[in-house]
């Protein structure tokens, strides 16, 4: 991750990991600066009861122009829990795939 910028003018301390975000970032190759740069600049989505950070091909984009250079951690993902713990890490460029769980509405239209 190349940048003009030092990572740490945006940085935010990496929270408490996971035993299983831990195996996780291991076998996956994702280091923990690749974690920092997706909780300082990745994109945040709620879903499934976690929030996922997310640097795609635009956060790449916009960010270079500012002289950041995020393209080494593209496609990194991190879900963190409503504790604040990153719970695991992941490649993939599929933002689509991530997608809020809804409740299936009653049948007859009342609060379940």
């Amino acid at each position: 991750m190349k940048h003009t910028n030092h990572l740490n003018s945006n940085s935010v301390s990496v929270p408490a990991l996971t035993k299983h975000a831990c195996t996780r970032m291991q076998q996956r190759g994702i280091s923990l600066d690749a974690i920092d740069a997706a909780l300082a600049y990745g994109r945040s989505i709620q879903a499934k009861g976690l929030t996922f950070f997310v640097i795609g091909h635009k956060e790449v984009r916009k960010f270079l122009a500012q002289g950041i250079d995020l393209d080494a951690v593209a496609g990194i993902q991190v879900l963190v829990s409503s504790e604040g713990s990153v719970v695991t890490t992941y490649r993939s460029h599929d933002i689509h795939a991530i997608k809020s769980c809804r409740r299936a509405p009653s049948r007859f239209g009342a609060p379940r």
